[in-house]
């Protein structure tokens, strides 16, 4: 099966059921003990500075472990399985004084590693096709907020910086086979964009286009991302991608992310897709919500009509993610709105000017 064809069975399987999406990697990461020699490998073994906490490097230096966690969530039933490279662009990884040619290498060995996953997995079930999707994630540095409480107009990045490290990013990703791309817990809606832009300007240059996978983060109740918009204006920024699905992640357990899904849901003419956190995090850090609770919310939504897809985010487990999908199988996926056409602008707040 080509990555057309398995492009096409995504699109056919969204039609026909709710779609699954793994869990948190970094937990599952942690569980596994590992220690600084495991994080440097040979190849970083005389590098400066600490590698340990760096999760992306373990798809170069301990491969061994994200394949085996790529397996763990496709057995625990997701249909779609994420890179570990949440955090690999240049920009980010300056964190750890990794060079862009190690960079390109991590989104190389992550996407082949997906990949890899979901050709097994789907040779083994071929009833059920899995997929691969490029995990592009948040920068460490924003566009649209200043990094000096002095001065607003202060920026630690530019616009084509930003551009050129997820350009970098995507073409590995690309290169290394993954079916979709995943730009995620979005904080800063220009950064998405420049992320969008990238993906788009190498498909014009002639890299093979994929569907694409927009998911912002509401950081609190009063429903806006960090930047400051809400739903509906996020959505309308977006909107011009023409993306597969588009959603939220991260920061809120399912109980406070559910009234912005709902919102997504009522504008969105595409996919709508939800991965909350196993609730809020403990007094400790830690997430105590168990996988029948993530569940029995999840189920809610989609008996609801809310989403097309589900998985998990912060504090999920394989268990996690095998409550969801045993709770969602057989439930019809939401129907997407036909909406009237009309000019839809956004700032913090949606703008709509039906003719």
């Amino acid at each position: 099966m080509t990555r057309a064809d398995r492009i096409e069975a995504l699109h056919a399987a969204a039609r026909e059921r709710i779609l699954v999406l793994d869990g948190a990697w970094g937990v599952m990461i942690q569980r596994g003990n590992l220690d600084e020699a495991d994080f440097r490998g040979e190849r970083f073994a005389d590098h400066t500075g600490q590698l340990k906490g760096n999760n992306d490097i373990l798809c170069l230096t301990r491969p061994d472990v994200i394949a085996d966690l790529h397996d763990r969530y496709f057995g625990a039933g997701a249909d779609i399985s994420e890179t570990n490279t949440f955090s690999a662009t240049v920009i980010a990884q300056e964190d750890y004084a990794l060079d862009a040619t190690a960079v390109r290498d991590i989104n190389l060995e992550g996407a082949k590693l997906a990949r890899a996953a979901a050709d097994r997995w789907t040779a083994k079930e071929p009833h059920k096709p899995r997929f691969a999707a490029g995990s592009i994630g948040p920068l460490n540095k924003m566009l649209s907020m200043s990094s000096d409480v002095n001065d607003p107009g202060a920026r630690s990045v530019t616009f084509d910086q930003v551009y050129d490290a997820y350009r970098h990013q995507v073409q590995a990703l690309n290169e290394g086979g993954v079916h979709l791309y995943l730009i995620e817990t979005i904080t800063d809606t220009l950064n998405c964009k420049a992320a969008i832009k990238a993906i788009k300007d190498l498909e014009d240059e002639g890299m093979e286009p994929l569907p694409i996978w927009i998911s912002g983060t509401i950081t609190d109740r009063s429903g806006r991302t960090l930047s400051g918009q809400t739903a509906e204006a996020f959505w309308n920024s977006v909107r011009h991608a023409r993306p597969f699905a588009v959603g939220f992640n991260c920061a809120l357990g399912a109980d406070l992310m559910r009234p912005f899904i709902a919102e997504l849901s009522r504008v969105a003419d595409t996919l709508v897709a939800a991965y909350p956190n196993a609730g809020l995090p403990n007094a400790m850090g830690q997430y105590d919500e168990q996988p029948h609770e993530t569940a029995h919310h999840l189920e809610e939504w989609a008996r609801s009509g809310l989403v097309n897809i589900v998985g998990g985010c912060c504090g999920t487990t394989p268990d996690h993610i095998r409550h969801v999908a045993e709770e969602v199988a057989g439930v019809t996926p939401r129907a997407i709105p036909q909406r009237p056409v009309a000019m839809r602008l956004s700032g913090l707040e949606p703008f709509e000017l039906v003719a």
